[in-house]
């Protein structure tokens, strides 16, 4: 049962977000942001990944890199829900110095649901999660069949190269800080 009894179901959306990070400790500050998020009266975490251990991508010479992909539903439009992610990575101390640089925590938003949004400060479907096994590894454990251009996030992650790539936790509770299992 929803915890949005008063919403009717058009204003809510099923929205994937892709969550990482590789200095301090990101595992911590994914769990943050899932919660700050879940505890939203206009947003609910429905599903998360395992978390990943993945080599870095862009700018090799870094820590290597946690991740993780999360399915919320929320009433927030597209822009409104990117500036709520800003916002807790801001507060979790992420300075945005240098592209593909270390971070303690990135939260992109992949799908808003069906819809598409181009401008110039969001672009939905994320425009690079087809190249990035660290993205589609976690999104064809909670959505193997959701497409990007016309194929399944498992069949394009067959087509990336995993090496290095290592599945560190057995299911998506690594978030629950609180050791609520209502949520995976």
């Amino acid at each position: 049962m929803s915890r949005f009894p008063w919403s009717g179901r058009s204003r809510m959306q099923d929205v994937y977000l892709g969550l990482g990070g590789n200095i301090g400790d990101p595992r911590r500050a994914m769990q943050m942001v899932l919660a700050a998020l879940d505890a939203r009266h206009d947003t609910e975490v429905l599903a998360v990944s395992s978390l990943y251990r993945t080599p870095p991508w862009g700018k090799l010479d870094q820590p290597d890199f946690l991740n993780a992909v999360a399915m919320v539903r929320t009433s927030l439009d597209p822009h409104a829900l990117l500036e709520q992610c800003l916002t807790i990575e801001r507060a979790l101390k992420r300075i945005r110095a240098e592209r593909w640089g270390p971070r303690p925590i990135d939260v992109d938003i992949l799908f808003y649901g069906d819809r598409t949004v181009d401008d110039a400060g969001l672009t939905i479907p994320h425009p690079r999660m087809a190249e990035r096994a660290f993205v589609l590894a976690p999104l064809a454990e909670i959505a193997p069949e959701r497409e990007i251009g016309g194929i399944s996030a498992r069949a394009l992650l067959e087509t990336l190269d995993q090496s290095g790539m290592e599945r560190i936790t057995p299911d998506g509770m690594w978030w629950r800080v609180d050791g609520d299992k209502k949520s995976g």
